[in-house]
C-alpha cells in the first residue's frame, strides 16, 4: 500500500520486500536491475538504485560477484504493514543503544535492531534515514543523559571540571560512543552543542578569542574521546581473546623484560624496576590526571592572555 509522502524509493523498497516475503523472490533468487525497476515505476536510475541500497543495507538483499544483487539467504520478516504507534524515533535509539552496550558497536544493525522491536526492517525508515543517521542519534541520546547541572558553579574551572566529569561519566558507561564522535566531520546534535555550549560560556569573559575558545573545547573533548576509546577497545579486545587486560600483561612480560634488560630503553628499565610491585592501570585516575594537567596548561592561556590585557 501506498503511504501518503512515501518517497518513491520507499515504495519500491517495500514492494520487493513484499514480493520477497510472499515468496516471489526466494533467497539467492536476482531481484531486477536498477535499469529494470526505473522502468516499471518510471523513475530515474539513481532512484531505482537507491531503494536497492536501502534493502541491502537493512540486509534484505546482498551483492554477489559476478552474479548481481540478489535476496539475502537469510529469513526475510512479515512484509511492511501499516505504522506501529509503539514503533517511535526513540523507542528505536533505545534498542540500538542497549544492542550496542550488550553486544558491542560491531553487532549494531538496522536488521538486528528491528528483530529486538518485533517490527520490519523497513519499518524503521520511517524514522531514521540510514544507519549513520541512528548512530548520531545513539550519541545524541548519550550526551542527553549526561545531564549538566543546572547551578552554574563559580569559576571557569570549576565549570569544565564539571562539564568534562559529567561527560566522561555518560560515555564510561557507553565507551562505544567514542568511536562514533567526529572531530574534523561533527554533528549538530542538540545535546552534544549543549556541552559545547556549557564549556564555551566558562571559557567566555577571559580575553581570549574566539578561535581559542574553541580550540579549547575541542582539545578537552578530544581528551575525554581519546580516553574512553581505550575502554571500548579493552572491551572488544576482552570479546576476541577471552583475555583480561592482565592476562594480556602477564602473557607479555618476559617480552617486556628482554626489552628492558637489553640497555637500549634506560629510563623503561628504571620504572619497571621501581614497579615490580606491581601497576594497575586505573582509567578514572588517569582521567583525574590528565583533566588536572589539561586545565593546568588552560590556566596559564587565560592568565597570559590576562597579562596581556593589562600591558
Amino acid at each position: 500500500m501506498k503511504q501518503a509522502g512515501e518517497p518513491p524509493f520507499r515504495r519500491i523498497a517495500r514492494d520487493l520486500e513484499q514480493r520477497i516475503a510472499a515468496g516471489e523472490l526466494a533467497p539467492g533468487d536476482r531481484v531486477p536491475s536498477t535499469r529494470a525497476i526505473a522502468a516499471r515505476w518510471g523513475v530515474a536510475l539513481a532512484t531505482a538504485s537507491h531503494a536497492l541500497s536501502t534493502l541491502t543495507q537493512a540486509g534484505v538483499l546482498e551483492s554477489r560477484p559476478r552474479v548481481g544483487t540478489v535476496v539475502a539467504r537469510v529469513r526475510v520478516q512479515a512484509p511492511l504493514r501499516a505504522r506501529d504507534p509503539a514503533l517511535s524515533r526513540a523507542a528505536i535509539v533505545a534498542a540500538a543503544i542497549a544492542i550496542a552496550d550488550t553486544e558491542g558497536l560491531s553487532s549494531l544493525s538496522l536488521r538486528g535492531v528491528a528483530a529486538k522491536l518485533g517490527a520490519p526492517v523497513m519499518s524503521l525508515y520511517r524514522h531514521v534515514q540510514s544507519k549513520h543517521e541512528l548512530e548520531q542519534a545513539m550519541v545524541d541520546a548519550v550526551l542527553g543523559e549526561a545531564l549538566l547541572p543546572v547551578r552554574v558553579p563559580k569559576g571557569w574551572r570549576a565549570q569544565l571540571e564539571v562539564a568534562a566529569r559529567t561527560q566522561w561519566g555518560g560515555l564510561r558507561k557507553h565507551p562505544w560512543v567514542a568511536r562514533l564522535m567526529s572531530l574534523t566531520r561533527p554533528s549538530p546534535t542538540p545535546n552534544a552543542l549543549a556541552h559545547a555550549d556549557w564549556v564555551l560560556r566558562a571559557l567566555d569573559g577571559h580575553g581570549l578569542s574566539a578561535a581559542t575558545r574553541l580550540q579549547m573545547h575541542i582539545v578537552m573533548h578530544v581528551f575525554i574521546q581519546g580516553i574512553t576509546v581505550n575502554l571500548e577497545t579493552e572491551a572488544d579486545a576482552v570479546g576476541q581473546t577471552g583475555m583480561t587486560e592482565n592476562d594480556w600483561m602477564l602473557e607479555h612480560a618476559g617480552a617486556f623484560d628482554a626489552l628492558a634488560a637489553s640497555g637500549r630503553y634506560p629510563a623503561f628499565a628504571t620504572v619497571l624496576r621501581d614497579l615490580s610491585g606491581g601497576f594497575e592501570l586505573e582509567m578514572d585516575k588517569m582521567f583525574e590526571l590528565g583533566l588536572a594537567a589539561m586545565l593546568d596548561g588552560f590556566a596559564r592561556l587565560i592568565e597570559a592572555q590576562r597579562e596581556r590585557v593589562g600591558k
